[in-house]
C-alpha cells in the first residue's frame, strides 16, 4: 500500500516558465528565474510535484499531443540535469469551442486533473498546494480541496483581483519558500 504524500500541483505556463501563448516547441521553451530551485526545494522537503496545465492548443488544432510530449521530455531532462524533477504531468488538451470534446471535467477551474493525480498517486490532498498564474489555477485547487498561491507572474499580476484572500507571491520561487515554512 501507498503511503499517502503531500503534492505540489503547478501551472505550467507563466508560473514554471515564461508565459508564450500555445508553447510546444523546445526552441521556445524559457525558465522563469528560480523555477529550478523551487521544483528542487519541494523535492527536497518530499512534496510531490506534478504540472497541471490546459492545452487548449490541441484541440485548437496549433499542435499535437506528441509536441507537448516532447516538450515535456525536454523539460525532465533539463531539470534533471540541475538535481530536479517533476514527478508527473497532467494536462487537459481540450477547449469549449473547439474539437470533438467541448465538455470535459479536467480543464481548469474543474479540478478533474488533480482529481486524477490525487488517485493516481495517493496524494493527500489536505496537505497539498496549487501554485499558478490564474485565478482559474486557483479554482481549481480550491475544487480539489488543496490550499493555492497566486504568483505575479504570467497572468498573475492581472488576476490577482479575481481572487479573494489568496497567497500571492512574486515568482515560483518566493511561492515555494512560503509553503515550505508553512508546511514545517
Amino acid at each position: 500500500m501507498l503511503m499517502t504524500r503531500a503534492a505540489i500541483f503547478i501551472d505550467r505556463d507563466g508560473t514554471i516558465n515564461v508565459e508564450k501563448n500555445y508553447l510546444h516547441r523546445v526552441e521556445d521553451w524559457e525558465w522563469i528565474a528560480g523555477s529550478v530551485d523551487a521544483i528542487r526545494a519541494f523535492n527536497n522537503a518530499g512534496f510531490l510535484v506534478i504540472v497541471i496545465s490546459n492545452q487548449a492548443g490541441v484541440a485548437r488544432g496549433m499542435y499535437s499531443e506528441t509536441d507537448i510530449h516532447r516538450l515535456h521530455a525536454y523539460v525532465t531532462s533539463e531539470l534533471v540535469r540541475d538535481g530536479a524533477r517533476i514527478d508527473a504531468y497532467y494536462y487537459c488538451p481540450h477547449h469549449p469551442e473547439f474539437g470533438k470534446e467541448r465538455d470535459c471535467a479536467c480543464r481548469k477551474p474543474l479540478p478533474g486533473l488533480i482529481l486524477k493525480a490525487q488517485k493516481d498517486f495517493d496524494i493527500d490532498l489536505s496537505n497539498s498546494w496549487m501554485v499558478g498564474d490564474t485565478a482559474n489555477d486557483c479554482k481549481a485547487g480550491a475544487a480539489a480541496g488543496v490550499r493555492c498561491i497566486l504568483v505575479a507572474t504570467g497572468y498573475g499580476a492581472k488576476e490577482r483581483g479575481k481572487l479573494g484572500a489568496v497567497p500571492y507571491a512574486e515568482n515560483l520561487q518566493v511561492a515555494s519558500q512560503l509553503i515550505l515554512a508553512a508546511s514545517k
